[in-house]
């Protein structure tokens, strides 16, 4: 009987630590999926900073466009209506 109790403590033994070490690849696992989510989140928020410059740049340049075609249009009025000689 002493040899059987020593086999089931050891077993129990080894029970208690795969069940920790199984908790501890679960807390890990989570840890990983938390950290991807917060990698993501971050290239995110990279992404959206880059979409709004590009957002801005873009708006400063239809205005500059808008400017240049003004300019054209009344260049091309004050040359049709001035007389060439």
């Amino acid at each position: 009987m002493n040899h059987f109790n020593r086999l089931v403590s050891e077993q129990m033994a080894t029970m208690e630590k795969l069940l920790y070490l199984q908790a501890e690849l679960e807390r890990c696992q989570q840890i990983e999926e938390e950290l991807q989510t917060l990698q993501h989140e971050t290239n995110l928020e990279s992404i959206q900073k880059d979409i709004q410059l590009k957002k801005k740049e873009l708006k400063e340049i239809q205005s500059m466009f808008e400017k240049q075609t003004e300019e054209v249009i009344n260049s091309y009025r004050e040359s049709s209506l001035t007389p060439t000689f």
